[in-house]
């Protein structure tokens, strides 16, 4: 379900792919080719929410804008995830069940593991292994965590094309 809140609809990007059982609300922007899937929430009520190119929302996930949320370009939110995360880096990939909040930042090429929390106003730096409850660094990203982020996100764009060839959309 797509619904406008005090004047502002979401855009969304012909290219993308939102699942008909995905519910958005307000100030919403979805760059080309991202993915939005079934039971994702994203609500956008105190700010703009902008999701970038190539970016995969994966199902059950809730992204709560409480200001301006920023979510990069080939980022994989994994299933269950809460976000109320300011940013999250271009690259990135949050696990599932993990919990980015309140004015929390994720940088670029990130991995934030299943899971693991991020704690209100602090920062996963770029290039980063972020695990734990409450979460912590816990080392660089080595090339095979590259891969594995650039395959997610991959995958999930032609997975989407897919979807919207089958006329699975909204």
């Amino acid at each position: 379900m797509i619904r406008s809140l005090n004047g502002k609809a979401p855009k969304i990007d012909p290219t993308a792919f939102v699942s008909e059982a995905a519910y958005l609300i307000g100030d919403i922007e979805i760059g080309p080719n991202a993915s939005i899937w079934p039971g994702v929430v994203l609500r956008s009520d105190r700010g703009k929410m902008t999701i970038g190119k190539g970016t995969n929302i994966q199902d059950g996930t809730v992204c709560h804008a409480d200001g301006n949320m920023d979510i990069g370009g080939f980022v994989t939110i994994g299933h269950s995830v809460v976000c109320h995360a300011r940013s999250v880096g271009d690259h990135c990939l949050l696990g599932n069940n993990s919990t980015m909040n309140d004015q929390s930042r994720v940088g670029e090429w990130c991995i934030v593991a299943a899971g693991s929390v991020l704690i209100e106003g602090r920062e996963v730096p770029d290039n980063s292994i972020f695990a734990g409850v409450p979460g912590k660094v816990i080392g660089p990203m080595l090339k095979k965590h590259y891969e594995l982020v650039t395959i997610n996100a991959d995958e999930y764009i032609k997975l989407a094309l897919n979807y919207k060839a089958e006329g699975n959309l909204e």
